[in-house]
């Protein structure tokens, strides 16, 4: 199929504002189209990446293209404000699509984290042209993931970086209009490239170069709760109205894996229509946000990780030929999940997320001796223990424990992904609890939660979990954590202070993971207070975090309490099966 090629198409939304877009299209006769709404500029698509399909292989099975700027944004109109008119517009730019006289009135959407967002923002609208949408690295629920968390921490790093890199493109924007704001886009501009130096900045909402910018920035800070301003943007609600089947991509290290993991089941159960909630499909790779290569510096998950030997350009053509074409022959063979399984370093396909084999099993938390550092007395086993106890550390915020790998955006080398833990592990501050030497593999793979009893000298504090995989030469690998605010331990929307020295009974959602743990080697959990820059430090006073400055800061003693009457547990999904390393 020949195509023509229209440049900066003018798109027209319901108030007026016009959309700019690049349109692939037939010469001749109707396609099936893909479109791809973004805020970080179409004309910067390039034909391939490790993760999206490659748009020449698209074109070449026929399909016309369509690549938006998001309002605000690059050549389009409007302004740019993040998730405010992503619903109305691709509603209307659907729509156009399908009005078009070389589309065939069915159209797609694909593409990767904002890119992903807006598919289910216009999914959720219901538009009838609209059939299905392959959704990478994204989440339904904002608050949650990207911008704060499901414990109720700032995603410091990603709110700092992304703001900077937004704000940056809009001054540039302005500048070309004419507007003086040369000096704002030079300080801006810096902070983008580099920027570290803005998560070290108290109070966080006074952070100079994105404070003066103002926009949501403000907003943000001043929303800590999932509250009415959060509640207007999550789209659980909606999925009443979501009726396409969805190609739900992730990777075990990127920063959206627990909100990609929850909305592939919960679609599975609320969508608005069989063929939505049947025709859901979820693959989850070793990989990070911007990386889908399954090659890190301290762990390699060999030559098959990599996303371009998945073959997602491929399947991409196989889901979009189901459901635009109706080529009910398309998916035969392709299971409706397939994961990586560490650890083995292994592609599997499966029928169910969860898997419908796991055996939920308690390691219960308990010690020998002091279970500070990773050299300290602290460990793991499925016996609950008889004997109560104690273990004690002090999180000061003026010296958190600092981001070592896992699920977050990689503003600078090793900060994401698998990364030897054992410089952290050697903090007083981090409690290890590990397994006794492993006789045989254990797989450990679905959803992974903590349960703690924890106490405090301080009204307010935060509690981390880390669950590691300890190999025969010491090396310690993460696999996925998470984090919890507990003035958040009932609930996001509600703050809740601690009463000092009272227990309290508190659970970490630690998203999941697939990793068969080999013999010889330890299952560990790590616990602290701090996992900073990735997220913001709790200031302990159980007052406005954003607003405090280090004066404001004390420490807190902290402690995890386990034994008969405070059964602090690591909640793993045992998958019984044999395995070949």
């Amino acid at each position: 199929m020949q195509h023509l090629y229209e440049m900066d198409v003018r798109v027209p939304m319901r108030d007026g504002v016009a959309l700019a877009a690049n349109v692939w299209h037939p010469a001749e006769g109707e396609a099936p189209t893909l479109l791809v709404r973004l805020p970080y500029g179409k004309d910067m698509m390039g034909t391939a990446s490790e993760i999206m399909p490659n748009i020449l292989a698209l074109l070449g099975a026929g399909y016309a293209l369509v690549m938006q700027d998001c309002r605000g944004t690059n050549r389009s109109e409007g302004e740019f404000v993040p998730h405010a008119a992503d619903r109305a517009d691709g509603e209307d730019t659907v729509a156009w699509v399908a009005d078009q006289p070389w589309s065939d009135g069915t159209v797609g959407m694909y593409g990767a984290s904002y890119l992903g967002m807006v598919q289910w923002e216009a999914a959720a609208t219901g538009a009838p042209a609209l059939k299905a949408i392959a959704p990478t690295f994204t989440s339904i629920d904002n608050y949650e993931a990207p911008w704060y968390s499901p414990g109720g921490a700032l995603s410091l790093s990603l709110v700092t970086s992304w703001s900077a890199m937004m704000y940056a493109a809009h001054a540039q924007r302005c500048l070309a209009a004419g507007e003086d704001t040369a000096s704002q886009l030079q300080q801006l501009g810096r902070a983008a490239l580099f920027p570290e130096p803005l998560n070290d900045v108290l109070p966080t909402a006074d952070v100079p170069v994105l404070a003066a910018y103002g926009k949501w920035w403000d907003d943000w800070m001043a929303h800590p709760s999932h509250d009415r301003y959060w509640d207007a943007m999550e789209l659980t609600p909606e999925l009443k109205n979501v009726t396409v089947p969805a190609l739900n991509i992730g990777g075990w290290y990127d920063l959206y894996i627990g909100q990609t993991l929850r909305t592939y089941t919960t679609t599975r159960q609320k969508a608005g229509s069989a063929q939505a909630r049947e025709g859901q499909r979820l693959i989850i790779g070793p990989w990070d946000h911007t990386s889908a290569s399954g090659v890190y510096r301290d762990r390699s998950f060999g030559p098959l990780a990599g996303a371009r030997m998945a073959g997602m350009t491929d399947l991409h053509v196989k889901f979009f030929d189901r459901w635009l074409r109706g080529d009910t022959t398309a998916l035969d063979g392709v299971a409706p999940v397939k994961i990586f399984v560490m650890g083995i370093d292994q592609w599997r396909d499966e029928q169910e997320w969860p898997l419908p084999d796991t055996r939920w099993t308690d390691f219960h938390l308990t010690s020998t001796g002091p279970a500070n550092t990773a050299d300290g007395g602290g460990t793991l086993t499925i016996h609950p223990p008889s004997d109560a106890g104690h273990e004690t550390y002090l999180y000061d915020p003026r010296r958190p424990v600092p981001s070592a790998g896992g699920a977050c955006m990689p503003t600078t080398p090793g900060f994401c992904g698998p990364v030897d833990q054992r410089t952290v592990a050697a903090r007083e501050d981090v409690l290890c609890f590990a397994s006794p030497v492993l006789d045989e593999a254990v797989e450990v793979t679905g959803p992974v939660s903590l349960t703690l009893y924890v106490s405090s000298s301080a009204v307010d504090t935060d509690f981390t979990a880390k669950l590691v995989d300890v190999f025969p030469d010491g090396k310690a690998i993460n696999l996925c954590d998470g984090i919890l605010r507990t003035r958040y331990r009932g609930g996001l929307a509600a703050e809740e202070l601690m009463v000092p020295g009272t227990v309290h009974e508190i659970a970490i959602d630690m998203a999941g993971t697939s990793n068969v743990f080999l013999p010889g080697h330890r299952i560990r959990v790590d616990v602290s207070s701090s996992n900073f820059p990735r997220y913001d430090r709790n200031t302990n006073t159980g007052g406005v975090i954003a607003r405090e400055g280090e004066e404001q800061m004390i420490p807190a003693i902290n402690h995890i309490h386990h034994g008969p009457n405070h059964s602090s547990r690591l909640v793993l999904p045992i998958i019984d099966r044999k395995h070949r390393s």
